[in-house]
């Protein structure tokens, strides 16, 4: 039967989803001989200090320590930075393997991050010109690169209004005259029953909650190489929660190679959207 391409849109966060840890301790830290631990206490602190947004915090405190160690912040040294985070096994070879799947079913499968991490880090990974659009906080530039201001901050709540412009076709994060409109079922771009979201964690729960009431799939990722401390539950227990609080639908490990338990999760659920489309001829 001849049909147009159905679009299926896999939605990512970033850190401790495709790579391990946060985005800034593959490389930036490094470079600047900061702690992480010291860095991000310092961050909350500074956001509850001044009642601020702790991305903002963050942000502003990336700032303030590259200045203080006559670090360069232009938005080229922020892609340099993520020319070097390393990923989770298999995601390098994930997009394309994924797309030849849905492909196989007349499925296109487009894929977007939805991270609080920095958009400059993630454009300049290996993995960037896979994405249709990366959502993620950034700064404003002078006119010579330099960063001055953070232009986005992307937290965990927020994360959900980026799914709606998934689905109404907003590829950007600025126009907002679309979000609130009213636009048919049959006329958005993706359909949310044809959203996959996969998250690390607890800063996924209002995008995980959303996609699901909404008809689209949570899948939870962690890990597992990061055991149980006397203080902090590991990655695997957080997304066991996850599921048992309903919360997400699936977890699996954060591993992306073909066969894998991860890759057979998705590949289903592609199925599933396959499937439930072509039932629809069968309704009329």
């Amino acid at each position: 039967m001849n049909r147009k391409m159905i679009k299926i849109a896999i939605a990512y966060d970033f850190d401790g989803t495709l790579a391990p840890g946060n985005m800034q301790e593959h490389s930036f830290f490094p470079q600047l001989n900061i702690d992480p631990a010291t860095f991000w206490t310092k961050a909350n602190q500074i956001a509850e200090d001044n009642d601020m947004d702790e991305i903002l915090s963050y942000m502003q405190l990336m700032l303030d320590e590259a200045r203080k160690h006559d670090v360069p912040i232009r938005k080229s040294d922020f892609e340099n930075y993520g020319k070097q985070i390393r990923f989770f096994p298999g995601v390098e070879t994930w997009f394309d393997r994924i797309n030849q799947y849905g492909e196989s079913k007349k499925l296109a499968i487009e894929h977007y991050v939805i991270s609080s991490g920095l958009r400059e880090f993630i454009s300049g990974t290996s993995i960037a010109r896979h994405f249709k659009v990366i959502f993620a906080s950034g700064f404003r530039y002078d006119v010579n690169g330099v960063a001055r201001w953070p232009s986005l901050a992307v937290n965990y709540t927020n994360k959900t209004q980026f799914l709606f412009r998934i689905n109404k076709g907003i590829l950007n994060s600025w126009d907002n005259t679309l979000i609130n409109k009213y636009i048919p079922e049959d006329e958005k771009a993706v359909p949310f029953t044809n959203m996959i979201y996969i998250g690390d964690g607890i800063t996924d729960v209002p995008a995980m909650k959303m996609i699901k009431y909404q008809g689209g799939k949570a899948v939870a990722v962690f890990d597992p190489k990061v055991k149980a401390t006397d203080t902090k539950p590991s990655p695997r227990q957080i997304c066991q929660e996850l599921v048992a609080q309903r919360r997400a639908d699936y977890l699996a490990p954060a591993d992306y190679r073909e066969g894998g338990h991860l890759d057979s999760v998705v590949k289903l659920l592609v199925d599933q959207v396959f499937i439930n489309w072509e039932l629809k001829n069968y309704t009329h």
